[in-house]
């Protein structure tokens, strides 16, 4: 059995068959109902915001046009300024780009800028979500040979989840939730070693490695748990359970697969698990918060990642708005259900 291993969007390894076996027996078997147009099952969740697909859509699209945003790169500056900007724009408060240095795998010295916000900043309840505008400097899965050490557009890959957090963060601009909500969209995810990895690699979400070290939270006032969203917009994608996420949270994912399923969108949140992925959540589990990554990882063609992971063709034309809805309108009820 072949899992899905992302180490900041990395690719399938074979694991033992005694953790072949400890997957299998604690993931869930109930398949989600609901329909993936968004129709509500019997068992509803009320919406209380309407997510627009059009206008994540939009947000992508514009993060897709700064170029590449390869950490360190002029167009990573110019994102990371305009992320800080749409938060202001809609509303969050204590807005910072949170700078620092970090070394890549190869030597590499990046100068990096996580983007932080808040919404009901005075709740003590909070959730964190969170998500990577950068990508990959190199297309090392592309078949073809003469574009592997071009950078990723990233469309899917990094501004897929940050489109869809714009959206909601938009969306909380206008009506506070109860909960406290943070936003993070971080740097140098997808700066790691594509060979010799392991599921301890420490190469890649550096952007998160360095901002849990420098976390803005004293240790009793941590978000109770935090949402990571990544490869989110894949055409037709659906998101089984997270390995790691189903043993560092399993609550919190049972709390999202349900929601999904009474939002409508059983047949996109498959509750059954999926490969396991070493991402940006792996860190912020180590720093105290108990995170999930909402990522697709068990694509119906490949059995891993979406075929555009770390290609060329990474780009507009293969994002989803459909996808887009149902990651969105499912985190949204999340947040407005608390």
């Amino acid at each position: 059995m072949v899992l899905p291993m992302k180490i900041g969007c990395l690719q399938t390894l074979l694991l033992s068959a005694v953790v072949v076996s400890v997957m299998s027996s604690c993931g869930s078997t109930r398949s989600g109902g609901g329909s993936e147009d968004g129709m509500a099952s019997v068992d509803s969740v009320e919406a209380v915001a309407d997510f627009n697909s059009d206008s994540a859509y939009e947000y992508v699209r514009r993060q897709v046009a700064f170029g590449p945003r390869v950490s360190g790169s002029a167009a990573a500056a110019e994102c990371a300024g305009w992320l800080e900007s749409e938060l202001v724009r809609h509303g969050a408060t204590d807005v910072r780009l949170q700078r620092g240095v970090v070394t890549a795998f190869n030597g590499d010295r990046l100068e990096i800028a996580n983007v932080m916000g808040a919404y009901n900043a005075e709740a003590r309840d909070r959730v964190l979500l969170v998500a990577h505008y950068d990508s990959r400097p190199w297309a090392d899965a592309d078949d073809r040979e003469e574009l592997r050490m071009r950078p990723v557009p990233g469309a899917n890959d990094g501004a897929s989840g940050v489109g869809v957090i714009l959206e909601i963060a938009r969306l909380l601009g206008q009506r506070a939730p109860w909960v406290g909500v943070d936003v993070l969209f971080v740097d140098a995810e997808d700066y790691g070693q594509s060979s010799g990895f392991s599921t301890h690699d420490e190469s890649w979400a550096l952007g998160t490695q360095y901002w849990a070290v420098n976390m803005p939270y004293a240790e009793d006032s941590l978000p109770r748990y935090a949402l990571l969203l990544d490869m989110v917009g894949g055409l037709g994608a659906k998101f089984h359970r997270e390995y790691f996420s189903n043993q560092a949270a399993p609550d919190v994912v049972d709390r999202v697969w349900s929601i999904a399923e009474r939002s409508g969108y059983g047949s996109r949140f498959v509750n059954v698990e999926g490969g396991a992925v070493v991402d940006d959540h792996i860190y912020l589990n180590r720093a105290g918060i108990r995170a999930i990554d909402i990522i697709e990882s068990k694509n119906d063609a490949t059995r891993s990642f979406n075929p555009t992971w770390h290609t060329a063709n990474d780009n507009m034309s293969n994002i989803d708005r459909s996808t887009l809805k149902a990651v969105g309108q499912t985190v949204l009820n999340v947040i407005y259900n608390e």
